[in-house]
């Protein structure tokens, strides 16, 4: 297969979704992907290189945070992803495929229609639905812009580029109810969840379990207000009080004001010595806090934004072989209870804490969980068993006959 694909990663992507899956195992497979994305960095020119199994063609981006800042490199991708008209019309794609993108969304519709290309749509996240809540919520610097984003993308989005697309790949099956309930067909919608590359996580080592010591209870990720971090601080007290030798780790941070709010709590608990918040960290140090830690876990707050998600530290934690507290929701549930490598609980602090207690305190039970877990990722969860699947979609969208577009060319 040859297609083009627009993200709004940036260059070179570090989400796993698509370095892995398109970049290393898709592309792998001989398909050639063409891509379309910004610079991460800031770079004066646009330039075009080798990349990811095909060619990019890579946006500039200015220096800076400012308004002006981020309003030209709006501009700079908008200028890049105008790009797509001639690619589609000197290559012959089998499709183009846009991820969580807006106005990319709608060129590439115009584009693929006057070619007679098909046009994918790839949904990771509830953008939408997010801006609302923030706005709603009190989470957001200008709730104004951001509900008048929340109803622009909704309308687009639901209104204008699902029901166009060819097909639609979505985050998770509770994304996939969600937008069928938009008045998506479900028929062209399907489900794609996090998966991790085990070729980056090897079999579990002996010497990876703890033994004496402190227990050590690992989280990987965002610690912004929306994800309501302090319940997992507010509740480790009790754990504490129940296993003395317990420690936490919270691995992430955007901003030092996520850490120091942390921090002031951790105080205020009497917990300064049991609790360590590391900030960001590369990939491969936070996975080093997971390779020694006897229980991860996965609070997921209550929100119409994190429910439709697939975390990706879920399969990571059970690729890692460890035994997973994580609290309910629809995919977190159905891991869970399909590996059996965790425990599912209320978003409560008692079951929380009890259950996190009951872990660390049976640790052939943890152990046991832990190689259920990576038996499951091995079979269900790996990006080469999610390629097999993605790769099979793409090949059925492409033996059916494209449905004719309105005041396209039939010569």
């Amino acid at each position: 297969m040859h297609f083009l694909f627009l993200s709004s990663d940036r260059f070179p992507p570090f989400r796993v979704d698509v370095k892995s899956l398109f970049r290393e195992e898709l592309a792998g497979r001989g398909h050639r992907i063409d891509w379309l994305l910004q610079s991460a960095e800031p770079v004066r020119r646009s330039r075009v290189i080798r990349w990811g199994g095909g060619v990019a063609w890579v946006g500039r981006r200015m220096k800076g945070e400012s308004s002006l800042a981020a309003l030209l490199n709006q501009l700079f991708g908008f200028r890049n992803d105008l790009r797509l008209f001639r690619l589609v019309r000197r290559n012959r794609y089998d499709f183009v495929q846009v991820k969580d993108k807006f106005i990319a969304a709608l060129l590439a519709m115009i584009a693929c229609r006057r070619r007679g290309t098909r046009f994918v749509y790839w949904l990771s996240f509830p953008f939408p639905e997010s801006h609302l809540y923030r706005a709603a919520q009190g989470y957001s610097r200008f709730p104004l812009l951001d509900r008048a984003r929340g109803h622009l993308f909704g309308f687009l989005l639901y209104r204008v580029i699902l029901p166009a697309a060819d097909h639609v790949f979505v985050q998770s099956e509770q994304m996939k109810l969600d937008v069928a309930a938009k008045g998506i067909p479900e028929a062209k919608l399907t489900a794609v969840p996090m998966g991790v590359a085990l070729s980056r996580i090897p079999p579990l080592r002996s010497a990876d379990v703890s033994s004496g010591g402190h227990k050590k209870v690992v989280y990987i990720g965002s610690l912004s207000p929306t994800r309501r971090i302090e319940f997992l601080v507010e509740l480790f007290r009790q754990v504490v009080d129940g296993c003395p030798e317990a420690r936490l780790y919270l691995i992430g941070g955007e901003t030092r004001a996520d850490i120091e709010r942390l921090e002031r709590l951790s105080k205020e608990l009497g917990l300064e010595e049991q609790v360590t918040i590391s900030g960001f960290l590369p990939l491969e140090e936070a996975w080093e806090y997971v390779r020694q830690a006897d229980v991860c876990v996965s609070p997921l707050a209550p929100n119409p934004t994190f429910t439709p998600a697939s975390p990706t530290k879920l399969v990571e934690y059970l690729a890692f072989g460890k035994p997973v507290v994580a609290n309910e929701h629809p995919e977190q549930r159905e891991v869970l209870e399909k590996s059996g490598a965790g425990i599912c609980v209320p978003f409560e602090k008692g079951p929380f804490a009890s259950a996190i207690l009951e872990l660390l305190q049976d640790p052939e039970r943890a152990a046991d969980m832990g190689m259920r877990g990576r038996r499951y990722v091995e079979r269900y969860r790996c990006y080469r068993v999610i390629a097999d699947q993605v790769e099979s979609k793409y090949h059925e969208l492409l033996s059916r006959s494209p449905e004719p577009r309105i005041g396209q060319d039939q010569r």
